[in-house]
């Protein structure tokens, strides 16, 4: 059979890990290995080859001399072929096939879509841990032989595929723990919940960048079908749009790390406000978009909530509301404290016998005071001091001396007094 055209996955690995392109380093965690085995190439003394191969963007078409793959990779673990030009699983088959310790494998964009992958081709991949398909545009058939021969498989990346819909499997797929399938086109939840069906023993969905509208579900078949779901994202979902659809998340029986960023739902909310509700809605989470849920945090969010939502009319009100009411009581509103500056300030000013009281800026400066005093006191600003006292200070009038300070860095508070005297020639 004659060979595809293009470059071959044995052409890209010798040019790139070549002695002149990758030299042999020494030292701590630098190490390449050079298999030992007396077969196979002569070149097989040129390369050092590391554990992980990075061949992306190197117009990989086909496999090359499956012995030298043999021969080179069976210490290699992790491959990654992203963005080359494989279009036929068969040579995929054959580089897979011949790295019999392979975990991690990354195809992403590779016209995969072009061939069918067989089952016996699959095979090749049994080993395999991590698989990233995205942007392959692999159908559900494909995704379905992978799921059949891929025992060990924990972790799948389906994104950019442009699905509409999901294929249920024929067969459930037990050891999948992550599913990352961003980017596409899911927008009813009956499909989500096909996923569910398909890996009872999801850990991690990552759904972000979907259309993803109401979750329509049961609270008793969300628990049934996602039992042992921990992390869930569903940043820019967006087709949801009302609070229930959070309030559903709490059916999973194990949540405890919710991603919702750039839902319509939100919009309308304060930053503070955002976060302080979904907490309070979701009683078990831990960490709310990527952030750690405190304790302290938490009682801060659920008194706040009781507090949002007690102004409501009844039938506005969630049933969260009530929950939260039997462990906090009811709450008084917090009281509305101005905490900005003090503007001015009543002080007595006092010259000779005389004692006028008077409102002065506490923004002014001390010389600014005395061209105001100088028409008061008759005294020209030059020949004028003035005393501050403190009617608590334990020290008597203080000099103020500095013409340039301000006067609301003396503390000056409504009921002090103001000093001026003559200038002693």
């Amino acid at each position: 059979m004659d060979q595809p055209s293009g470059r071959s996955f044995m052409q890209v690995l010798c040019e790139k890990y070549s002695p002149e392109n990758f030299p042999y380093r020494r030292g701590p965690g630098m190490g390449v290995h050079v298999p030992a085995t007396p077969q196979g190439s002569p070149m097989k003394d040129r390369l050092n080859l590391p554990s992980v191969l990075v061949l992306n963007s190197c117009g990989i078409t086909c496999a090359g001399d499956e012995n030298e793959i043999a021969a080179f990779c069976a210490h290699v673990s992790e491959l990654d072929l992203s963005d080359n030009k494989l279009e036929d699983w068969r040579e995929v088959s054959k580089i897979v096939s011949n790295v019999p310790h392979l975990e991690f494998l990354n195809l992403s964009s590779n016209p995969l879509s072009l061939s069918v992958l067989e089952r016996r081709c699959a095979g090749s991949f049994a080993g395999v841990r991590k698989l990233v398909l995205n942007n392959s545009k692999a159908s559900w058939e494909t995704v379905h032989t992978i799921l059949q021969e891929l025992p060990d498989l924990e972790e799948l990346f389906l994104c950019l595929n442009d699905y509409e819909t999901v294929s249920c499997s024929p067969v459930c797929c037990q050891s999948l723990k992550l599913l990352h399938i961003t980017d596409n086109n899911l927008q009813d939840w009956t499909e989500i919940r096909k996923l569910g069906i398909m890996f009872p023993s999801l850990d991690t969905l990552i759904l972000a960048n979907n259309n993803l509208t109401t979750i329509e579900e049961s609270e008793d078949s969300l628990a049934r079908l996602f039992p042992n779901l921990r992390s869930i994202n569903l940043h820019k979902s967006a087709g949801l749009h009302c609070w229930e659809d959070i309030d559903k998340l709490n059916s999973f029986p194990k949540l405890e790390e919710v991603k919702l960023l750039g839902i319509p739902l939100l919009q309308s909310y304060t930053t503070e406000e955002r976060r302080k509700l979904l907490i309070a809605r979701l009683p078990s989470i831990v960490k709310l978009n990527g952030s750690i849920v405190a304790d302290g945090e938490r009682e801060d969010s659920e008194r706040f909530f009781i507090r949002y939502y007690m102004e409501f009319p009844e039938e506005e009100v969630p049933f969260r509301y009530h929950e939260l009411v039997t462990k906090y009581g009811k709450l008084e509103p917090l009281a509305v404290v101005d905490l900005r500056p003090q503007s001015s300030v009543k002080v007595e000013v006092h010259f000779q016998d005389k004692v006028e009281e008077m409102s002065i800026r506490l923004d002014q400066t001390v010389a600014e005071l005395k061209k105001h005093l100088k028409t008061v006191v008759q005294l020209s600003t030059s020949n004028m001091l003035l005393f501050y006292l403190d009617q608590e200070a334990p020290f008597g009038p203080e000099e103020m001396k500095y013409s340039s300070r301000a006067l609301h860095s003396y503390g000056i508070r409504d009921g002090d007094k103001i000093y001026v005297e003559p200038r002693m020639k």
